[in-house]
């Protein structure tokens, strides 16, 4: 039988972790944790559930993932974040697959609870994700806030069934904390990668993002919490273009400043 690797990264998940570690033991050969020195309990929950435990300094989300696939002992790779679990459909799923190989990659769909309610629709489910693949053939891409499993162009790709559980928000306050700092470095990302951004686009990526998600994506049939979590999502994508453009004027007046010397 194919023999698969586990790899999570993780920085003060004492809360969470050993809720992934365990739900992984079942269908995993191998389990590691790459930590970005957690001050809390995550290294002795880990130790004490039996996986490989390193650590290194945080680099951004892209980058920590793929230091995490080096330290695999196998190709075949799963990849979890500590607040994330494999439900019992998707277990099953992964055992015949470990059964029957046949594809490069695979996704799952993401089930993502917010405030302890399950939500079933708006942009955030089906949250499809390949989290298991051939480290061969692929690997983490794309923006450090919205990392992607990136696979090589004739990489084969299939589904899983099941649900990836996702436990992201308790608090409202958590959610806003998380907004202002994840707008922040989606803005710098953009920035680097030459994204572009006027005096109307913050506004208008706002509009869109809510429309899509409370309406396009009936985020209005999860009730309150999925106006809650779209109207949150919206006013973040507002955020980044803000900050995105304060960015672009600021090296604006940098190179006029350069011109005037």
């Amino acid at each position: 039988m194919l023999q698969i690797s586990a790899v999570i990264i993780s920085l003060n998940e004492q809360d969470r972790i050993e809720r992934c570690i365990k739900s992984l033991q079942s269908v995993t050969d191998d389990i590691v944790v790459l930590d970005s020195f957690s001050t809390d309990n995550t290294e002795v929950i880990c130790k004490r559930l039996g996986v490989r435990f390193y650590q290194n300094q945080f680099k951004g989300y892209r980058d920590q993932k793929n230091d995490a696939l080096s330290f695999a002992k196998y190709d075949h790779v799963l990849s979890l974040d500590a607040d994330e679990a494999l439900s019992d459909e998707l277990c099953k799923s992964i055992q015949k697959v470990k059964s029957d190989w046949k594809f490069d990659a695979y996704y799952c769909n993401r089930l993502n609870n917010f405030y302890g309610q399950w939500l079933n629709h708006s942009s955030w489910y089906p949250d499809k994700k390949i989290r298991l693949f051939d480290r061969r053939k692929g690997s983490w891409g794309g923006y450090n806030l919205h990392e992607t499993i990136q696979m090589n162009k004739n990489a084969s790709v299939s589904s899983l069934k099941g649900d990836l559980l996702h436990w992201v928000f308790d608090t409202y306050d958590e959610h806003l904390d998380k907004a202002n700092r994840y707008s922040t470095i989606g803005a710098l990302e953009y920035y680097k990668g030459g994204r572009k951004a006027n005096l109307f686009s913050p506004i208008l990526h706002m509009i869109w993002r809510f429309v899509k998600s409370y309406i396009v994506r009936r985020g209005f049939l999860d009730g309150f919490n999925g106006f809650v979590i779209c109207s949150i999502d919206s006013f973040t994508c507002f955020l980044k273009y803000v900050k995105l453009r304060n960015l672009i004027l600021r090296s604006r007046r940098k190179v006029l400043e350069m011109h005037k010397i």
